[in-house]
């Protein structure tokens, strides 16, 4: 018998229907998520490091920064910090060359070294010192580098830097003058620089370092004062000479730049047994992801303590 169309249509639809008909609820089935723990992803090994001081203690014959970069470079170094005081020149041409050097040799421009004495009575000396500063942030920006350490200063008190060093750092205030002065000249200054470092875009980082940065309290009191996002904390692990681990723990939150000392051969004015897998324990804490700058303050020869300092360096914060 014959079909009507009606019927026809009506069995073709009803076909079509039931063949679909499935597809459609797997598609509408919502998709499996993972409800297990993600893994965080493993922390990187912080890079590595060193400062054209650990080639020279200020003893001798200056040693070029140029020369210092192709040593580091040979060695292994992820990146270089200048020490101002061993350029040989502040033309544009050379540090142009300095940063091709550099590059070509696969190395970062990382950190800016720089010396000044905020911490004296003289508004003309302060004032001296505030323009070396500033003159420095300008030839950081020049190279190229985000961060620059800058100091206190110190009362000059010490016959020597040998009789300082021979004092654990400490040495009187100048006569008629107190620390609270102090401070606020010292405050004062760096104020001064603030404007000058966001228009280079050079992270200030006070060490440290003797005089008023002589302990983690009188960084920090200074930092607490300023509060400003371009004055941060250079963190030097061989200046803390009391309780130095605890003092590392209050500066590291706020460390931008890691001064790390080693002393093969027996140190220049002192020597630390720095346990660095500590260290590295407080910076991973604090969460920090910067550099690790080697500054090398041992007696021994630099061809042989440099890289025995940077497979040191490799260990504790490789990981």
């Amino acid at each position: 018998m014959k079909e009507s169309r009606r019927n026809f249509v009506k069995r073709a639809a009803a076909l079509t229907a039931a063949v679909m008909t499935p597809a459609v609820e797997m598609a509408e089935e919502p998709a499996k998520v993972s409800t297990g723990p993600s893994q965080p992803p493993e922390a990187r090994p912080l890079r590595i490091g060193v400062s054209t001081y650990s080639f020279w203690h200020f003893r001798g014959p200056t040693v070029d920064v140029g020369e210092c970069i192709e040593k580091a470079a040979r060695m292994g170094f992820d990146g270089v910090e200048i020490l101002h005081r061993q350029m040989t020149d502040e033309s544009n041409a050379y540090l142009q060359e300095i940063k091709q050097r550099a590059f070509s040799n696969g190395l970062d421009l990382m950190g800016f070294a720089t010396h000044q004495g905020f911490l004296t009575p003289d508004p003309a000396v302060r004032k001296e010192n505030i323009d070396h500063t500033i003159s420095c942030m300008e030839l950081a920006y020049k190279l190229g580098i985000p961060t620059m350490r800058i100091n206190t200063g110190r009362w000059g008190t010490s016959k020597s830097f040998d009789d300082l060093m021979a004092q654990k750092g400490i040495e009187p205030a100048l006569p008629g003058h107190t620390e609270e002065e102090a401070f606020r000249w010292v405050v004062d200054s760096m104020e001064k620089l603030l404007p000058k470092a966001a228009e280079c875009g050079v992270l200030l980082g006070l060490e440290n370092h003797w005089g008023l940065g002589r302990t983690a309290a009188g960084v920090l009191k200074i930092l607490d004062a300023i509060r400003s996002p371009w004055l941060k904390v250079t963190l030097d692990t061989g200046n803390f000479l009391e309780d130095s681990y605890r003092q590392m723990e209050m500066l590291a939150p706020h460390a931008r730049l890691v001064h790390a000392k080693t002393y093969f051969g027996g140190g220049e004015w002192y020597t630390l047994d720095i346990d660095y897998d500590r260290v590295a324990k407080i910076l991973r804490a604090a969460g920090y992801k910067g550099y690790i700058s080697l500054e090398f303050e041992g007696k021994a020869d630099p061809e042989k303590g440099v890289p025995e300092s940077l497979a040191l360096l490799r260990k504790a914060f490789g990981n």
